[in-house]
């Protein structure tokens, strides 16, 4: 796979920064997903493996990351700011790849660029109702997801009779985010929740999904870990332009030889 990874600068607005197909004048059509940082790269691995022929761009925020911590309206603006440069890159799809940026965007986004088609993630409460037979569900996820509307919607609408118990756990993004793995912060979050009596564990943030098997293997066996990125992938296939050339852009507001080497790691 042939990767392109570059800096994202501040400023960078010229319609001469869009890709040009080789030899054509015409611009390619992306399907853009951005994260905080490398989390939503669990989203881009499944759109990637089941549309090998779509150009992909990912766009990670690295010099924002986390946006868990942050306040709504701060993250809005944020996010205000990377959907413009991906729309600008020529995505006609963005994938917010992120449980906090949907949380805090969303909606607005989608009234920004009404011509673009958006995909968003919330937390996956409604499968988890449906699993559990003790009636009690956990919820990994950053303060700012937590505290969000989307969530209290979701929840409000799909909970019923099942009682949410939730954990914010903004340190496992920095694990993540970093390439560690400390089995004695991962049990930290969830213990708490696994001694609550879930017997179903959503991961609300991206990041999770890459300590999913560590995760899974402190909740134990009699506890279904559901990670969002499986169906988030499935919308993205259902709504965007599938057809291009294959190309896979990388895009960091961060470090870019950082980056590289979590790229790297992190995707196959």
């Amino acid at each position: 796979m042939k990767m392109n990874v570059m800096v994202a600068h501040d400023g960078e607005s010229s319609d001469d920064a869009r890709p040009l197909r080789s030899g054509v004048l015409e611009y390619i059509t992306v399907i853009g997903i951005f994260d905080s940082g490398v989390g939503g790269l669990t989203v881009w691995q499944h759109v990637s493996d089941a549309a090998p022929q779509a150009d992909l761009w990912y766009l990670a925020d690295q010099a924002n990351v986390p946006y868990g911590p942050r306040p709504l309206d701060e993250v809005r603006s944020i996010v205000t700011g990377v959907t413009d440069r991906l729309v600008l890159m020529g995505a006609s799809t963005v994938v917010m790849a992120c449980h906090t940026a949907s949380a805090a965007a969303l909606e607005e986004m989608r009234s920004r660029h009404p011509g673009i088609d958006f995909v968003g993630l919330e937390p996956a409460i409604k499968p988890a109702t449906e699993w559990t037979t003790t009636g009690r569900v956990g919820v990994l996820a950053t303060s700012t997801t937590l505290d969000g509307p989307l969530y209290a919607r979701v929840v409000e609408r799909y909970a019923g009779d099942v009682d949410i118990v939730t954990r914010p756990a903004p340190e496992l993004v920095t694990m993540v985010e970093a390439g560690e793995t400390d089995n004695a912060v991962v049990e930290d979050a969830v213990v708490p929740l696994i001694d609550a009596g879930i017997d179903a564990l959503v991961l609300g943030c991206t990041h999770f999904g890459f300590l999913a098997s560590e995760i899974a293997a402190v909740a134990g066996p009699s506890v279904h870990v559901i990670d969002p990125a499986p169906a988030v992938a499935a919308q993205v296939l259902r709504v965007a332009d599938l057809n291009g050339s294959g190309t896979r852009n990388f895009e960091t507001t961060g470090d870019e030889i950082a980056f590289v080497h979590q790229l790297e790691r992190l995707i196959r």
